[in-house]
Parts: C-alpha cells; structure tokens; sequence
C-alpha cells in the first residue's frame, strides 16, 4: 500500500518548515516565487493531498473557491479554468466553476455566494460592457478578484493582459510589412480589451506618417460576430490590406467569412489576432497572434485571490499586468504593390 503522504513530507521535499507550507497553503503567506514553485513541486511529486476536512473546520471556510466565467467552450476561458484549477489545487482547495453566460442575472446570482459563505472568494470575469449595478455588487461581495475585464467603478484586485502593449505588437507588425491601410475589429465598446488593444494598435498606426486605419469596428467576442462584420472590413474605402481582430473566436469567423468571398490569406488581405489559445498554428494559412499567457494569469489570480483573503496583500485595488508575445506565423505578408499604391492614392498619402 503507498504511503500517504503529509505535511512534513512535502516540507522536508521543499526544504522549508512546516509552518511555512501551512501558511502557503493557507493563503496567509506571500512567498518568492521560487520557493511557491519548490513547495508546489513537491506537492505534485508526493500527490500530496490536504486534509480538506481539518482545514475547513480549524479555519471556519469552506476552503472552495469560485469562478465566474462567461462561457465553457471559448478555449480561452477553458484554458483559464484549467489555470485556476491546477493553483487551487496546489493549496488545497475546491473549484467551483460557474458560467455566467454573460447574463447579468446570473452574474449577481453569483456573486451572491460569498455572502452565504459558499465559497471563499471569487474570480470573476465578465465579457461585456459592465451594466448599472455590477460595480456595486462586486464591491459588495467581499473576496472578488477581477480577471482579464475591467469592471469600471470597482476596488477590488484585478489580473489583466497588457492590452495596450498587445496592440502595439499587432500594429506595429503591420505596418513593419508594408501595410499602410489599415483595419481594426474590437469587442464591444467601453470594454478594457477593446480600448486598450485600439490604443496601443493607434500608436503603432500613428508612428508612421504614412498610414492610416481605414476602419474601427466593434462586435461582439464570438466567431458569428466576426463572421458578420467581415463584409464590412472588405467593403472600406479605401480597401485595407490588413487587418487586426482582438479575439482569436473573431478572428476565425472573419477567416470563415474570407473563404466564403474567396478572400486569400496572406495574398489578399493579412490578418492578426489575439490571445492564441487555440491551434492557430494548425490553420491555413497558420495565424499570428498576440499570445496572452492564461495559465500564469489563472495561477497569479488565484495567488492574488488568497492574499486577499488573508489579508496579505498590500491593498484592495492591486492591479497586475501580465505581458503579452506576438507569435508571428503565416497570415502576414507584404501587400501587393498594387493594392498598396491604390490604397495609398485613395488616402492622399501619395498626393
């Protein structure tokens, strides 16, 4: 029969105290990352498991912890569920997943246990413009870390991507290829990801005398509604050679909608997206992105979430940036000197 393995084992596989692993555990201590990494290790190769039982009723919590997210099947909330469930899981503790489906209701409903001491703390993400009365609930609830989207008008910690930094890289990509007529398909208004990622793509426009965006338009974060704002991308005057799509679930319904119109990708018009958490390296062509890292944000939210609890972190409204990579594949190429020059003409450029 295997030994079960205890406190002091993965202690002494860490080569720290007990108290120091009880207190990680715990979410009463706040540790260099290397030595966190040494204790969760050891806790992985010792399939150690905590005594859920004794926890809960030496620390009067139900030791569960829950996460609000908009959808199951976008990979990037499935890849950020998984995120969150490996760090909870390493402390000991529970995940309740619950999935809003972007309804205010249900938003609310969940918020609502925290205070009937269901879970613990929440993280929290909504995928819409915040609607009256969000804030005040999030505020209310007690144990709330945002993640990934603002809710304006909120103290709490919060875990988001460097949006702007994000649309710097895309932009700047672009334009680095030759292109000086540009697109840009957000989310909805008024979301952090859609004006930061505009921002930041702006600047990189901006910088270059030469070019220009042709079009800004909103939708929301699905594959139909990418879909169904693609004529509109293909239809501006004057005609962009590329453009930047800010989810990659937008994206694929823009590629969708390319196919369809015999739009070629590269040749016809570029495209860039963002987050890369599906296999984006398996289309054809294969599709740049900007490359959001969801698994250190699932672990550094639930980090964020339990400092919180015990009352470790520095304050309320701590924000953490996490950078963002452009992975540069093979749906950018040069635009076609005659489509430049004709794009160009049309905007005065070459007057």
């Amino acid at each position: 029969m295997a030994k079960v393995a205890r406190l002091q084992d993965v202690a002494l596989a860490a080569e720290v105290s007990v108290a120091t692993v009880s207190r990680f555990l715990n979410g009463s201590l706040t540790l260099p990352p290397a030595t966190a990494k040494r204790i969760e290790r050891a806790i992985r190769a010792l399939n150690y498991r905590p005594n859920s039982q004794a926890r809960r009723l030496s620390l009067g919590r139900s030791e569960t912890i829950g996460l609000v997210i908009p959808a199951i099947a976008n990979p990037f909330f499935a890849q950020l569920a998984d995120a969150v469930e490996l760090a909870a899981e390493a402390r000991g503790l529970g995940v309740l997943l619950c999935v809003s489906r972007n309804q205010i209701k249900r938003e609310l409903d969940y918020l609502a246990l925290l205070q009937s001491n269901q879970v613990d703390g929440l993280l929290f993400l909504t995928n819409r413009p915040a609607t009256k009365g969000l804030a005040r609930a999030v505020n209310a609830a007690g144990h709330v870390v945002l993640v990934d989207e603002d809710v304006p008008g909120t103290a709490v910690p919060k875990v988001f991507a460097a949006n702007e930094q994000g649309g710097w890289l895309a932009g700047e990509h672009l334009t680095q290829h030759g292109h000086r007529v540009l697109a840009f398909v957000g989310g909805p208004k008024g979301m952090l990801s859609t004006t930061e990622r505009l921002a930041g793509f702006r600047r990189a426009v901006a910088a270059r005398p030469d070019c220009a965006i042709a079009t800004e338009l909103y939708c929301d974060y699905s594959a139909e509604a990418g879909r169904q704002i693609t004529n509109a991308v293909l239809d501006s005057r004057p005609a962009a050679t590329a453009v930047f799509a800010t989810s990659d679930m937008v994206a694929l319904g823009i590629l969708e909608r390319l196919r369809e119109r015999r739009v070629a990708v590269p040749r016809d018009l570029s495209v860039v997206a963002f987050d890369d958490v599906g296999p984006l390296h398996l289309f054809a062509p294969p599709l740049t992105a900007i490359r959001q890292p969801v698994a250190e944000m699932g672990a550094r939210a639930v980090a964020l979430l339990m400092s919180h609890i015990a009352g470790t972190s520095t304050a309320d409204t701590d924000v953490v940036r996490l950078p963002v990579d452009l992975v540069a594949r093979a749906s950018v190429a040069p635009p076609r000197v005659a489509e430049t020059t004709k794009s160009l003409t049309n905007t005065g450029a070459l007057a």
